[in-house]
Order: C-alpha cells, then sequence, then structure tokens
C-alpha cells in the first residue's frame, strides 16, 4: 500500500501514506469517531484503563495447560481517519478456541498502528504514525500511558524493543529515517539518541523518497536491521549499546522496484525471508552475523496471481518449518514450507483471510493460533494453526475492530 505503483495514489505516487489510509478506511461503513489531541514528547497523557485480562510479567509465555481464562489482545488502529478507533483496543481471546471479546481501550494515544511489547512484558509500545511523529510508552497490566516522544520524523510506521531491552526501534516511513529512543527500567522512553535518515542509494522506480518501513534487531542481537521501500535496501547497522547511536556496516539492494516492507527471520538465524510490497514478491536472504550482511536470493511467487496484490507481512513458525505471508487485495495468506535448514521457501498454498486487507498477522505466544488485522473490513481473523501440517483453519467469524491495522496477542 506504500508505493508509487499503487492505483490508489496516481501515477505521480505523490500521495503521503496517510492520506492514502484515510481513503482506505472512508470506505468502511462505521461511525466517524474524532481523533485525540497527538500526545507530545515528554508529557504524560491521561489513558482509560478499563478492566482486560492481565498481562504477563515475564517475557517468557506460560504453557497453555498454566493458562486460565482469556489471554489480552492489543489492537493497533488510525483515530484520524473516518470509522477508525480511538486509541489502542483492549481485548482478550480464548487460547484453545481462539474467539475474542472486546475490552475497552486505551485513550490518549494518536494513531496507534504498530504495537510491540517489552520482552519483560511490563510495558506496551506504539507508533503515533502522524505527520510529526511519536512513540508512545503504556504501562501493563493498568493501562497506564506513560509518555510519549518525538522520532524526529513523518508517519513512524513500525517499532521494536531490542532484546536488551534497553533500546526502542522506530521506522518512520514518511521521512526514510529510524529512531532510537533509551528505556528507562519503568519502561518509560527517554529523549532520542540517534535519528538516520536513509539518503542514499537514489529511490526505486516509481518512489519519491526513502520510505523506512521497519525496524528490527537480527537473532543473535549483534546487528539492527531498517527496511526501506523507497530505495529498494535493507540497511544493516551496529547498535552502540551504552550510547544508543547507529553506525551503518552494510546495505542489501532488491531488484528495482521490489518495494521491500518487512523482513523475518529463521530461528537459525542464517537465514530471513523479505516481502516485497510492490512487486508482490518473496526472496529468501542470506545472513552473516559476523558482518550483518543480508544477501536477498531471487523473487520468487506469492501464490497470488496475476491481479493485484501488495505483500503484508511474513511470519516463520517457532520451529522454522513453516512461512506465512499476508496478502493486501488477493485477501489471503499464503503458505511456504521452508527447507534446507531455512534456505529455501517452497510454496503450498493460499488461504482466504475472510477479511479485507490483511495489513498485519502475529502468532499467539504458543504458536497454534495466527492473528490477521485486516484494515478496510474492520475485523480481525483468527486461525487454528496446525502443528505438523502448517495448514491453516479459520477459528469461526471475525471479530469486529475498527480499522484493524495491527494486532498482538500476548
Amino acid at each position: 500500500m506504500s508505493s508509487g505503483a499503487d492505483p490508489a495514489r496516481g501515477p505521480g505516487g505523490g500521495w503521503t501514506r496517510r492520506r492514502f489510509v484515510g481513503v482506505l478506511a472512508g470506505a468502511v461503513a462505521v461511525t466517524t469517531v474524532p481523533a485525540p489531541a497527538t500526545p507530545r514528547a515528554d508529557r504524560a497523557v491521561a489513558s482509560t484503563t478499563p478492566t482486560t485480562p492481565t498481562a504477563p510479567t515475564t517475557g517468557s509465555s506460560p504453557s497453555p495447560a498454566h493458562r486460565s481464562g482469556p489471554r489480552p489482545l492489543f489492537l493497533g488502529t488510525y483515530t484520524s481517519v473516518d470509522g477508525g478507533g480511538t486509541g489502542i483496543g483492549l481485548a482478550g481471546y480464548d487460547p484453545t478456541t481462539g474467539g475474542i471479546t472486546a475490552a475497552g481501550t486505551i485513550t490518549g494515544v494518536g494513531d496507534p498502528s504498530y504495537l510491540a511489547l517489552h520482552p519483560d512484558g511490563r510495558t506496551l509500545y506504539a507508533v503515533d504514525e502522524r505527520e510529526e511523529g511519536g512513540v508512545t510508552a503504556v504501562g501493563l497490566p493498568k493501562n497506564k500511558v506513560l509518555g510519549t516522544r518525538g522520532t524526529g520524523g513523518a508517519a513512524p510506521c513500525h517499532l521494536s524493543v531490542h532484546p536488551s531491552g534497553r533500546w526502542l526501534l522506530s521506522a518512520n516511513y514518511g521521512s526514510g529515517s529510524v529512531a532510537v529512543h533509551p528505556i528507562d527500567a519503568s519502561g518509560a522512553l527517554g529523549e532520542r539518541t540517534d535519528l538516520v535518515t536513509h539518503s542514499s542509494p537514489a529511490p526505486g522506480p516509481g518512489q519519491q523518497g526513502p520510505h523506512a518501513h521497519q525496524f528490527i534487531t537480527s537473532p543473535d542481537a549483534g546487528h539492527v536491521l531498517a527496511v526501506d521501500l523507497g530505495t529498494d535496501t535493507v540497511y544493516s547497522y551496529r547498535l552502540d549499546q551504552s550510547k544508543g547511536t547507529l553506525t551503518e556496516v552494510s546495505q542489501a539492494h532488491t531488484r528495482p522496484g521490489a518495494g521491500p516492507r518487512h523482513l523475518t527471520f529463521h530461528p537459525g538465524g542464517r537465514y530471513a525471508y523479505l516481502a516485497n510490497e510492490v512487486d508482490n514478491t518473496v526472496a529468501v536472504c542470506a545472513y552473516d552475523p559476523a558482518t550483518g550482511r543480508l544477501t536477498p536470493g531471487p523473487a520468487q511467487s506469492t501464490g497470488t496471481g496475476a491481479g493485484t496484490s501488495y505483500p503484508a507481512q511474513i511470519l516463520v513458525t517457532s520451529n522454522g518449518s513453516y512461512a506465512y505471508l499476508a496478502n493486501r487485495g488477493h485477501n489471503s495468506l499464503t503458505r511456504y514450507a521452508i527447507e534446507a535448514d531455512g534456505a529455501r521457501l517452497r510454496l503450498l498454498d493460499t488461504v482466504p483471510v475472510g477479511g479485507d486487507f490483511p495489513r498485519h498477522i502475529a502468532f499467539s505466544p504458543d504458536g497454534r493460533l495466527l492473528f490477521a488485522a485486516n484494515q478496510k473490513s474492520s475485523t480481525v481473523s483468527v486461525f487454528h494453526v496446525d502443528g505438523k501440517s502448517g495448514e491453516l483453519l479459520l477459528a469461526g467469524e471475525p471479530f469486529a475492530s475498527p480499522v484493524a491495522v495491527c494486532a498482538l496477542p500476548l
């Protein structure tokens, strides 16, 4: 949805991500909700804290046998579009059936389109995907907004927490930059320690500038990698963990116009899988932990045929046996078998997602459920995941959630 090739933008590709999202959400027949004021850096903001299932207090997930009652589910949305939400949605889900029950909203967070959890399970982080971008911390389980810090860029669309728990990494789509914020002992965010704009190479075909779409840490924690759709590049950095500063060490280039959006590593740490939004392909990438160098392989089919479709996100099972790709437009999930210790993807099939425009997919902590946030239908679909075959089975009717763009099950 972020490419110059996208028909919703027009031939010049000049629409911002925010304007395009507004067009998509405008098609949803839901009552308009006024957007809350954007909370600014350094200021704690008020929040609504309705009853919701208690979040875990450690990074590890309890086995299903030790779970009782519903598990927490956090939902990202846009608050500044017609039919959007009013903050971070709260829900509970049954880890056996996949059924979802609404549980309220955390207000005071503007356009929380992507969510991530601290490794200790005590803090939730959200992007504020607005022209003056921000990242917000929310203390769990009381759902208290701890404050917002500016990202130094426009329209941040992704964030992640470094495995050390000390640094928050965010990607500014609109300005093509990546930011680093320190995390204190309470989970709150400090002043930004670095901001790097992707100035080289030049934008790819149909792009007017860099568009950072993801910022993650490699499995060995030795490098952090930024996926940029606008420059057809994945940048590898070293993160100075004493200063929170970035040093570029490598660039991996896709074929021109691929529009890389989302990267997911195999558990073995030597291979990763790249979803290319613009040309509707995926690629297996070799990864060298010693140097941080990523080497993309040839483009592969998503199984969606000749119609218009935009890959959104790719997931890998914890045992490294299967991968799943969300396809917006085709409105499906592609299933791949992972072979040769991670070096090969074999396309198996596609399954209807049960909604419109699956923007984000996520596994439950035990890997038995897969959640898909469907932006244009304002729903969340839940699938049972067969541990042996990797097959997906829809778990009942999708759950209604306004302009659902992220689903984070705990």
